[in-house]
């Protein structure tokens, strides 16, 4: 099988999971601006639910049928890994000229199917790469960047590491924002929100992918009880949280937080996952976005949160540095809450809220989904080869 007619390139882009995570949020975001390019284009993704993924495309989709999973980690993983192996099985599935992984379960599959002559390659965005406490999930984890054949990754942090790490040279595509969904413009969905959630007068923080220790929830929290000595009628809003990993005891550890704080009932909502049409006004009804992370591979929220917008209080470390200049946000250091809490309230000052309201957008439009889809497009053409039938 060999491409389609009038150089239109078929790619298979595989996702970990339909939901809405920042690697599938690219992987979605990418696959739809390929297919403005003219190339024909379907993202995958194990879907236990048979629910589809977490937002309309305009690519093509494929939920992958996925078995019935535990609590742990690395059996899930293999297990999925085996889930995307038995689907591509059928060669009715591999009529593709591009194969890319995404993530470390979609780059195990891809591995196996090149192992088995029945696809000639793969390449593999390396978002980020992750410490787990078992050496079995850190070597399914190395063996889906080496056996790749290519690499792309979204910062030159995660570019430098590859390279150091496992000797891989990667190509750096960088992220993009959705102006038209993400604007400060409301959509007319803000005050049904506002009341869903019970937000009152104010200031509104938000923190934006769920309680985990990567996000630095737990600090975030202790932050925003110092803030409220400031500003009583604050309220913390918390969404997202939809993860395939466990962070069963971070969440337990935050719960126990939580309970002590002192906080009356209503100060800290946590959303969980919710619908992605209501992501942009979520942003606007917020004063500050709090996105300290301890690490990340490039952190698409802060540049959601500036589209709209909202002044963000970001870490001051690699990848965001790379990024975001040194007056387009409000730097803290992740490791200390008293700084997110100096940060956070230097944010919701009106002055430099006004300024940072108004520079976030010209930020946001710096990165653009069609560049992004450009810069891939040298590396498919080296990868498409006739596929094995």
């Amino acid at each position: 099988m060999r491409r389609a007619p009038s150089g239109t390139l078929r790619i298979a882009i595989l996702a970990h999971s339909t939901n809405p995570r920042g690697g599938v949020v690219h992987a979605l975001e990418l696959a739809d601006a390929l297919t403005g390019l003219g190339h024909q284009v379907v993202v995958h993704a194990p879907d236990a639910k048979g629910a589809g993924f977490f937002r309309p495309t305009l690519c093509g989709t494929a939920s992958v049928p996925a078995s019935p999973v535990g609590t742990d980690v690395t059996e899930m993983v293999r297990i999925r890994i085996a889930d995307y192996v038995d689907y591509f099985e059928a060669p009715a599935h591999r009529c593709f000229d591009v194969f890319h992984a995404q993530d470390g379960i979609s780059g195990n599959a891809l591995a196996v199917l090149k192992a088995r002559g029945w696809i000639a390659g793969f390449a593999r965005t390396v978002h980020h790469v992750d410490t787990f406490a078992d050496p079995a999930l850190m070597a399914l984890q190395r063996q889906a960047i080496i056996a790749a054949d290519r690499h792309f990754v979204v910062s030159r942090l995660w570019q430098d590491l590859l390279l150091e790490t496992f000797e891989a040279r990667a190509t750096l595509v960088g992220n993009g924002v959705d102006r038209q969904r993400f604007s400060p413009l409301p959509d007319g969905r803000e005050a049904g929100l506002a009341a869903r959630l019970g937000l009152g007068g104010g200031p509104i923080v938000l923190s934006v992918g769920g309680v985990e220790a990567r996000k630095n929830t737990v600090r975030i929290l202790d932050a925003f009880v110092a803030l409220r000595a400031l500003h009583p009628g604050a309220q913390l809003i918390i969404a997202g949280g939809a993860s395939v990993l466990d962070h069963h005891a971070y969440r337990e550890r935050f719960a126990a937080a939580l309970t002590t704080s002192g906080l009356p009932a209503g100060a800290v909502i946590l959303t969980g996952p919710l619908p992605q049409a209501d992501m942009p006004a979520l942003y606007r009804l917020a004063d500050v976005l709090a996105f300290p992370p301890v690490t990340e591979g490039f952190g698409l929220v802060a540049l959601e949160a500036m589209a709209c917008g909202v002044p963000a209080v970001v870490s001051h470390i690699l990848p965001f540095t790379e990024h975001i200049g040194a007056d387009e946000a409000v730097w803290c250091d992740p490791t200390s809450s008293g700084s997110i809490a100096n940060a956070l309230a230097a944010a919701l000052n009106p002055a430099l809220a006004a300024r940072l309201a108004a520079q976030g957008p010209v930020v946001a439009a710096r990165h653009d989904w069609t560049a992004t889809a450009r810069a891939h497009l040298a590396v498919y053409e080296s990868l498409a080869e006739p596929l094995h039938a």
